[in-house]
């Protein structure tokens, strides 16, 4: 049993190219159970979406990659050629040590950013329930976020993180003088935009207001910031109420378009506005960008405000990237241990079929009367001829230099006293 990945991400992929592999959590069981029926061979499939990438771990022979990008290709609409441009496979410790990177924020647009370790654990509940994780999946995931932890609490990497949410308070922040005079609409109500609400609150806006597809919920986080709860289908006629609107849904279509947009401004009398799209697909129409009054920013454009850099975090990153060797070479050697448990299973299983063949001809011979130390002297001769025939068979038929790595192999095997034995001694 070995693993791969496949996925795309912000460094590999357009947004809009993302977008078509972005599942929803309700979406993930199905969609393993589809992957499973589709490539029968693959016991084991996990998948982690967010707005920044779409994975698909495997655990199953490497053989079966070219399968998995044909499915995938398929499951976004696109030819498999465009999705192998955009994409990246890992197998074995690549794959595991790209987990560990993921779990650990490493790989993130943000570096350090803890939201994707929700995201993991989110992605193996999903498997569990879809009964597709398996033995190594589950391991390997185990093992990431332990790792995840030991980098958060020994490393200063969660310090050197500018969350997404920061970054759009300060971009609005250079758009507006005053943030306190500006009136904020969230649309949705998912960890992402509670997180953003939280930053934007923090700086006491005049208004705020979260418009959500099921209005219970938008009330809910309404009510933890003194918002004031919107129902989406009023979101065309009250969208020019606001200065910033922030989106962040699991529509698989965009929820604000550019008429909606062009009316906004109009009863704005053309007064900016800034708009941050962090959903993935899009909930607001690509060409809102084109227009003059409106800044719009999606999750790629926020990316170069959310990098750092400096002494103390490649330091960080150092330290990060050795405990996860570390980790990524202790799920190998668990990984290849496992690959042996059939072959040792097989040993245990024939052990025990020449035990009972001789046992039951020790009893045939006590039945007959026979001599108790005769028999037992024959059980054990028997058990011994049966262990080593197949050793000596090889050694026997072997010659040159495989009759000497043959020998050296048999000797640390069965003679821990002696282990180096003449190899070119006669039968």
């Amino acid at each position: 049993m070995s693993v791969f990945a496949l996925g795309l991400n912000h460094t590999t992929a357009p947004l809009d190219l993302r977008g078509r592999f972005a599942f929803t959590p309700e979406q993930l069981t199905p969609t393993l159970q589809a992957f499973r029926q589709r490539l029968q061979r693959a016991s084991e499939v996990a998948i982690v979406s967010t707005c920044n990438r779409t994975e698909v771990y495997v655990g199953a022979d490497p053989a079966l990659v070219s399968p998995a990008v044909e499915w995938l290709a398929g499951v976004g609409g696109v030819p498999a050629h465009t999705l192998r441009d955009h994409s990246y496979v890992l197998e074995g410790s690549s794959a595991a040590r790209h987990a560990f990177r993921v779990a650990s924020g490493l790989d993130s647009m943000v570096l350090g950013e803890p939201q994707i370790l929700g995201q993991l654990k989110l992605a193996v509940r999903e498997a569990e329930t879809a009964g597709t994780l398996g033995g190594s999946l589950h391991q390997m995931f185990q093992r990431s976020f332990s790792v995840a932890k030991e980098v958060r609490s020994s490393t200063e990497i969660g310090a050197h993180s500018i969350s997404m949410a920061a970054a759009a308070v300060r971009l609005a922040s250079q758009l507006f003088e005053d943030l306190q005079e500006t009136k904020v609409l969230f649309v949705g109500a998912g960890e992402m935009i509670e997180l953003v609400a939280t930053h934007f609150a923090a700086r006491t806006p005049r208004a705020l207001a979260v418009a959500n597809r099921t209005l219970e919920r938008g009330e809910k986080l309404a009510a933890r910031f003194g918002a004031e709860a919107v129902r989406l289908s009023d979101l065309p006629s009250r969208l020019g109420e606001f200065d910033i609107v922030i989106s962040c849904t699991a529509s698989s279509l965009p929820i604000i378009g550019l008429g909606a947009v062009e009316r906004a401004l109009k009863a704005r009398k053309h007064r900016p506005m800034f708009m941050v799209d962090l959903a993935v697909p899009r909930d607001i129409e690509p060409e809102v960008a084109r227009l003059s009054d409106v800044y719009l920013y999606t999750v790629d454009d926020l990316s170069t405000l959310v990098q750092s850099a400096g002494e103390k975090r490649q330091a960080a990153v150092e330290q990060a990237e050795a405990i996860i060797e570390t980790g990524v070479q202790s799920f190998v050697q668990w990984l290849d241990q496992r690959g042996s448990v059939p072959l040792i299973q097989a040993l245990h299983t024939q052990a025990d079929e020449w035990r009972a063949t001789e046992i039951a001809r020790a009893r045939k011979l006590l039945a007959k009367g026979e001599d108790i130390e005769a028999v037992l002297e024959a059980l054990s001769r028997g058990l011994t001829q049966k262990m080593l025939h197949g050793t000596m068979a090889e050694l026997n038929s072997s010659d040159g230099d495989h009759r000497a790595q043959l020998a050296q192999t048999v000797s640390r095997l069965f003679l821990r006293q002696n282990p180096r034995p003449p190899v070119d001694a006669k039968r």
